[in-house]
This record gives C-alpha cells, structure tokens and sequence, in this order.
C-alpha cells in the first residue's frame, strides 16, 4: 500500500473540487524545492525507448497531463516530476472566467469516471500568459488549450482567440484549439465548419505553431471528417480526440452519473480509443489520444490505434501519483513482449 492508497479515502470525503484544489496546492508549493527533485527520483522513468518526435517537439514518454488539470500554469514542473513527459495547461480565455455554480464536478467512483461542468474557469489569458513567462519552465513540453470566452459571440470569437493565443504565445511550446468543451456556452456552434475555419484562420495569420485542434467525441462521422478537411487546408500539426462526452454509456453504477456535464475516465476508455483510429486513419498529422487512460493496456491501445501522444486526468484520481511510471513501465513491457524497439514504432499497428 503506498500513502496515496492511504489519503484517497479521506480525499473523497471532500467535495471533489475542493480536494482537486487541495492536492493542486501541495504540488505547487513543491515546486523548486527538495520535494520536487525527490518526486523527479521517484516517478520519472528514463529510456530512449520511451521518446517520441511529434509537431517538432521532443517528448521523454508519451504521457501527458490533460487539460482541465492544471487550468491557470500553476504546477506544469511538479507534473513533470511525477514523469509525465508533456503538460497541457489550461482551458484558457482572453477574459477571467469564474465558471459554473459549484457543486460542479461529480465523482462516479463506481464507474472510475467524472462529471464536470466546470465551465472554463480560469484567470484569464492576460494572467497566465505573465506567470508562463515568469515560469521557471519544466524540461518537458508545455502545451496550452486555447478557448473561447462566454461572452464572445460566434463571430467575436476569432478574435477572441487570438488574443489569448498572443498573450501565451512565448509559454508554450505547443498550442490545442479547444473548440468541444461541453459546460460552456457557445461551443457547440464552433464544431460547424464555417466557425471552426474562420477561429483556425484567426490563429495562423497570427503565426500560432505548433498548432492542434481538440475534438468532441460526440461529433457524428461527417463532421470530424469536416474538421479533418481543416486540419489539412489549414496545414495543422495535430489533432487531440477527444473531449469529455454528455453521452451516457449503459451500465453506469453511479447515481452521479445523471449529474450534468462532460463525462471522463473510464466509461469512455473505448469511444475515444475508435476516435483516435477513425481519425489516425484519415490524417497523416500526429494524434493525441485522451479519454479513460488510467493503465498501460489503455495507453497502448491508443498507441497502438494510432495515437503518438496520450493523455489522462481522470485517471490521476483514481490511481494517484505514481500513474505516470506505471504506465511508462508497463508500456516498455508491452513493447517487449510485441517486440518493438520504441513507442514509435507501434504508433498505428493496429490500422
């Protein structure tokens, strides 16, 4: 047993923000201390094997921290420590967005998942881009979710992104198009090709690269195959797939799961693993997989459908610190016994 199998029962007696809250607190004040070298001993797992090449940047492990973890650039460097080989902060907005009422994110411990309806909460685009500035920046990948604020409308937000896009512009080494959060108001209408186009077009004359677009998984086949068409007109680098859901699947044990808001973590471990196939299949840029990676088998299926990078949050809850080197362990296992040389090298083997 280690000390998390000991805090999480007293974790989960708090509201589940409250307790995200709190462990975001203690990974901060880690940070450029004692502790934080301690924590890069312990869970950083080190081997070539592990190193992936994607949108120009060069990732130690293909694991990496979600957006909606870490939404105002707090703690990026304790994450690395824990051996998470990228981060992706935010959802960001050009103007400080307090969210929804809370109570606003749900646990279904039954189920291994979340509801959230967050809302996009966060300090705005003008702070965050001054504290990555400041950062003392991790030795691994920075990404930052760009996002749109609540009162831009569908035709303000072009500009909209953009300026968030330039006020982050010097912290991040790559940057996701978040055009799918589901607890917001506004987003759906950017899923349709015109909107999504004229926001893409905003962000490239203003010289945004690496440049991702994240996707829903709940668009309908025709319309990631729009958004795909995108990607290629627009000479994108990535593509994240996917977002949270407000589908619910059957057989979920939790009366939470009626909660309203996106649902993450392990009920939709599979959806987003065929995502990443369907759209591995029909782009040549590379993919990051999220959605219900809380062990090596998920990450591997998601690598192995065609995902260079993968990411996870929920799973951090449920399975605490040491996720990150467990997964990274398992999956040099996993490329043992499939006789691959390197995380590379199974990208797509199963399409």
């Amino acid at each position: 047993m280690n000390l998390y199998d000991v805090a999480k029962p007293f974790l989960f007696q708090l509201p589940a923000e409250t307790a995200h809250e709190g462990v975001r607190g203690l990974l901060s004040v880690s940070q450029g201390t004692p502790v934080e070298s301690a924590l890069t001993r312990r869970y950083r797992v080190r081997d070539e094997r592990l190193h992936v090449d994607a949108f120009g940047q060069s990732f130690p492990t293909p694991v990496g921290v979600a957006a909606g973890f870490d939404k105002n650039a707090e703690v990026p460097r304790a994450l690395a420590a824990l051996g998470f080989g990228h981060v992706e902060v935010g959802g960001v907005t050009a103007e400080p967005q307090g969210g929804n009422p809370r109570p606003r994110m749900f646990r279904l411990p039954e189920d291994r998942a979340i509801v959230n309806r967050m809302g996009l909460n966060n300090e705005g685009a003008d702070v965050v881009g001054q504290r990555l500035h400041e950062l003392e920046r991790p030795d691994v990948p920075v990404g930052v979710n760009l996002a749109k604020s609540e009162s831009a409308s569908a035709e303000e937000a072009p500009d909209d992104y953009r300026y968030t896009y330039e006020q982050v512009a010097d912290g991040g080494d790559f940057f996701v198009v978040n055009v799918s959060c589901p607890n917001s108001e506004g987003f759906r209408d950017l899923q349709n090709r015109d909107e999504m186009a004229a926001i893409l077009e905003a962000l490239v004359d203003a010289g945004a690269a690496p440049l991702l677009v994240k996707l829903s998984p709940d668009l309908p086949d025709p319309a990631i195959e729009d958004a795909l068409e995108l990607v290629d007109e627009f000479g994108l680098d990535g593509v994240v797939a996917t977002n949270t859901t407000t589908e619910r699947p059957e057989g979920l044990k939790s009366p939470n799961a009626a909660q309203t808001g996106g649902l993450s973590g392990a009920p939709i471990e599979g959806r987003a693993t065929e995502m990443v196939r369907f759209v591995a299949e029909r782009t040549d840029v590379p993919v990051v997989g999220v959605g219900g990676v809380s062990s090596a088998a998920d990450a591997y299926r998601k690598i192995r459908a065609g995902a260079s990078l993968v990411q996870l949050y929920t799973g951090l809850v449920y399975e605490g610190p040491s996720l990150a080197r467990d997964i990274n362990e398992g999956l040099l296992e996993l490329l043992d016994r499939d006789g691959f040389d390197s995380v590379a090298d199974a990208v797509g083997a199963d399409l």
